[in-house]
């Protein structure tokens, strides 16, 4: 069943229908100010940090589900009713929401009355828009009032959730009936002290009335779907002290038939210098300094949108720098559905995961967790080819987390930059990642001078060293930190969080990513000792491009070591194993009666060709039998569940992982993010039917029809869906902020489509069986813009012959051209 349907030439996926299974979002900003928005206009806005500059409240596990947001309500003559549907939930004759790249734009129409508004954050502008035009499609004169609405928060949303006995007690705001542009209200708790900054919810007409005070507007223990304020049709002009702020307009609107009339409407985030917090007082008119907001910078925000086509010359901004950024890489082929995850969806989201990571999303709050390191350099994979000045920022932002002996902070925060002590550090996956977010900037960008420039542990000043010198640390750091198979130890857990081999916890309410109450463990790691070989690889490879030979060779040396304790020691018979535990005893082995198998090692290991030249008694190479064994145990219709069987009691010595219900998140769920190592794996050992499979079982555009399943948006990856064990097996959760996002872009674009940058020129290798027989790739990179048309056969094993300009070349890469060229590209594989 499908609730909507995508616009590809819009670059929209269109929501028809308010009654989804789930609220579906999207996602406004791109530089510092971001809102969340759901089809049915809920969610919030922050600026940089959703946990520490939160300007609008949202309250989550809430019922109903999707309460909080910004809202219109229509007064018409005594019918109440808000085109969102949210929050009144009136029907509506006509509803239509389209979720773009950066924008959402809402329709709804009822009694005659079509209103549509379109909300969007601008181009380097730390303001949400939102342009609400009322149509009157009735054969008779209106009049109508529309009341604005949207809940401030406190700022800091931890404590704006929490802190009750001083919050109610602080909210203050100011208001401008007559502003230079219309009617603006201003947000400035906490600005008579600390705080420099404030909010602005602005309106370019001037209002009948207002609001500032929420009792006032929802009225004595109502809900915002029957608030009192518009089912009165008369604002109430209250000013919040205290309780509740909020910002309401009212505005009277008189339509012929048949006749429109536009406002915008501005949610802008401004900072004064602190020497400039204050209105000037008036000396020549003897008037002494009040604490007077200073507007002058809002004003200047309010005046940059203050007309119709202000907005659209920004919103048109705002298209043209989408349009930019996706004209990197794009594919036309046979398959509608590839094209539009390729060439949209999946590199929106990878943007999206820049900006936001795993902070805010309707499943993460914006206030437990910030920046990771390991997430952000796996969510670089997917960006870099986007905005690589902004990666290159980005690594250093990372790697200043990181302490000297090579570990990091698990996260930091984005505001600060700066480590996050409740997290803390003890990932042993995490030093390695930096390793192949750098390896990646390289080969886009060719940007060596990255790496001389000078970095801090810990962001300490005065320790700085150059980027090299860390990328050195965290090879060191997996070097120095091995057990008694040579492998690599766990430290507090590894890419699974909740594997947790040194916590044994019976405590409720025990964080068993942070403590670590077992020391002098043996706790080893089979999928860090994967992980270390692949981009152990790539740090040699850099460090011999820069002429530094030993450090090269003893790199290898060390990759090559661990590759023989893997085989040695982390193969079970069938398939890879798992870890050890702290015993010494090894996890995902046949022997055991739950958690035979794991998907990590047998994808990173395959990526890394760990056992593809071991042959078996099975007749095939080892790397082949684990993932043949993989699709065997692991394989579902909705993808490759994490590790089958599924555990069914709690077990203390694994930790979190054994927590879960069976098919769930990291217990025998099918965690999205992990797949794409399996595809990427399939087509290293050149069997691109079955990494084509794979791709589409777990894609979203491919799961549309099932969306009644499926549940989140077909238009995103899920982190999660429930595995062959669970009560809903398909039933998704965890949208938007995955890095699976990052990883199966690079799966298609790199691997299955096969057009990936490395250091010496851009490779050309498809691998996707026989279902695509044709298409054309576009790459924009160094400059050059690449056109690539494939002929594919799909059989197994066949090789590529490339023709570059008229003239077939050996092997699979296509040497840089000079910035500006354009490159033909034919390839028959």
């Amino acid at each position: 069943m499908r609730y909507g349907h995508f616009d590809d030439e819009a670059r929209e996926y269109v929501i028809t229908t308010p009654h989804t299974p789930y609220p579906w979002i999207n996602y406004l900003g791109s530089q510092e100010f971001f809102s969340l928005i759901s089809h049915q206009a809920g969610g919030y806005s922050f600026y940089r940090d959703a946990k520490m500059r939160r300007l609008t409240r949202y309250r989550y596990n809430n019922v109903p589900a999707d309460a909080g947001g910004r809202y219109f309500y229509i007064h018409d003559d005594g019918d109440v009713w808000t085109p969102s549907w949210m929050p009144v939930k009136a029907d509506l004759e006509h509803f239509e929401a389209r979720h773009g790249l950066g924008y959402s734009r809402m329709v709804g129409a009822r009694g005659g009355l079509s209103v549509e508004t379109l909300f969007f954050v601008p181009v380097g502008v730390n303001a949400e828009i939102q342009k609400v035009t009322l149509t009157n499609t009735s054969d008779a004169h209106k009049r109508v009032s529309l009341f604005s609405f949207v809940e401030f928060c406190l700022w800091n949303a931890q404590d704006d959730q929490t802190n009750y006995q001083r919050n109610l007690s602080i909210g203050e705001v100011e208001v401008e009936p007559e502003s230079p542009t219309g009617t603006a209200i201003y947000h400035r708790t906490e600005y008579r002290e600390r705080r420099n900054h404030y909010a602005v919810y602005g309106v370019n007409a001037v209002a009948s009335g207002y609001d500032t005070d929420r009792d006032t507007f929802v009225g004595a223990y109502n809900g915002l779907g029957e608030a009192a304020v518009p089912r009165d049709g008369k604002a109430g002009n209250s000013l919040a002290s205290g309780w509740y702020p909020i910002g309401s307009h009212q505005l009277d609107v008189d339509l012929a038939p048949g006749a429109s009339q536009t406002y915008t409407f501005v949610l802008g985030y401004l900072e004064n210098p602190r020497d400039e917090k204050w209105e000037p007082a008036d000396e020549a008119r003897g008037i002494k300094p009040l604490q007077v907001l200073n507007k002058t910078r809002a004003h200047e925000l309010l005046a940059q949108f203050a007309t119709t086509e202000q907005v659209d010359a920004s919103f048109a901004e705002l298209q043209a720098y989408w349009t930019r950024l996706l004209s990197t890489y794009s594919v036309t082929s046979t398959d509608a559905k590839l094209d539009r995850m390729v060439n949209v969806w999946n590199q929106y989201q990878c943007m999206v995961t820049f900006n936001m990571s795993r902070s805010a999303s309707y499943f993460e709050t914006g206030i437990g967790r910030g920046m990771g390191f390991r997430d952000s350099n796996q969510d670089l994979l997917g960006f870099v080819h986007l905005v690589p000045e902004r990666a290159r920022e980005r690594i250093i932002d990372i790697a200043s987390t990181q302490f000297a002996d090579g570990s990091a902070y698990h996260q930091y925060q984005p505001l600060t930059k700066r480590g996050n002590n409740d997290i803390g550090s003890g990932f042993n996956d995490d030093p390695m990642w930096l390793v192949a977010g750098v390896a990646a900037y390289l080969k886009e960008t060719g940007d060596w001078s990255i790496l001389d420039e000078p970095v801090p542990f810990d962001n300490e000043p005065g320790t700085e060293v150059p980027l090299f010198e860390h990328l050195a640390r965290s090879f060191d750091f997996t070097v120095d930190n091995r057990g008694p198979h040579g492998l690599p130890l766990i430290g507090r857990a590894d890419w699974n969080d909740c594997l947790n081999l040194n916590c044994f916890s019976w405590e409720p309410g025990e964080s068993f990513q942070t403590t670590e109450n077992q020391a002098g463990g043996v706790a080893e790691s089979v999928f860090i000792a994967a992980q270390f070989v692949l981009y152990g690889r790539e740090f040699a490879d850099i460090a011999e491009r820069r002429g530094l030979d030993d450090v090269a060779r003893h790199a290898r040396e060390a990759v090559a070591a661990m590759e023989q304790a893997v085989l040695a020691h982390g193969w079970d018979g069938q398939w890879f194993l798992r870890a050890y535990d702290y015993y010494g005893t090894p996890i995902g082995t046949d022997a055991d009666p739950e958690g035979k198998i794991w998907i990590e090692p047998q994808g990173f290991a395959t990526m890394a060709g760990i056992g593809a030249d071991v042959p078996t008694d099975a007749g095939v190479s080892r790397a082949e039998l684990a993932l043949d064994k993989v699709e065997e145990m692991l394989g579902t219709e909705h993808g490759n569940v994490l590790q089958f069987p599924a555990y069914t009691s709690y077990q203390v010595n694994l930790g979190e992982v054994s927590t879960y219900p069976p098919g769930y998140k990291e217990n025998g769920g099918i965690f999205c993010h992990n797949n794409p190592w399996v595809i990427i794996g399939e087509t290293v050992l050149g069997r691109g039917d079955k990494a084509f499979d794979l791709y589409r079982k777990i894609t979203p555009a491919y799961r549309e029809d099932i969306s009644d399943v499926h549940r989140l948006e077909p238009y995103v990856y899920a982190q999660m869906i429930a595995g062959k064990e669970a009560v809903r097996h398909g039933e998704a959760k965890n949208s938007w902020l995955t890095g699976t996002a990052a990883w199966n872009f690079v799966a298609v674009s790199q691997h299955l489509l096969g057009v990936r940058p490395e250091h010496d020129g851009l490779v050309v290798a498809p691998c996707l069986g026989p279902d695509v027989p044709e298409f054309t790739v576009t790459r924009v990179a160094r400059g050059a813009t690449y056109t690539i048309r494939v002929q594919n056969s799909g059989v197994r094993g066949a090789q590529p012959r490339l023709t570059v300009d008229g003239t077939e070349i050996e092997g699979t890469t296509v040497p840089w051209a000079p910035a500006g060229s354009s490159v033909a590209v034919d390839v028959v594989l």
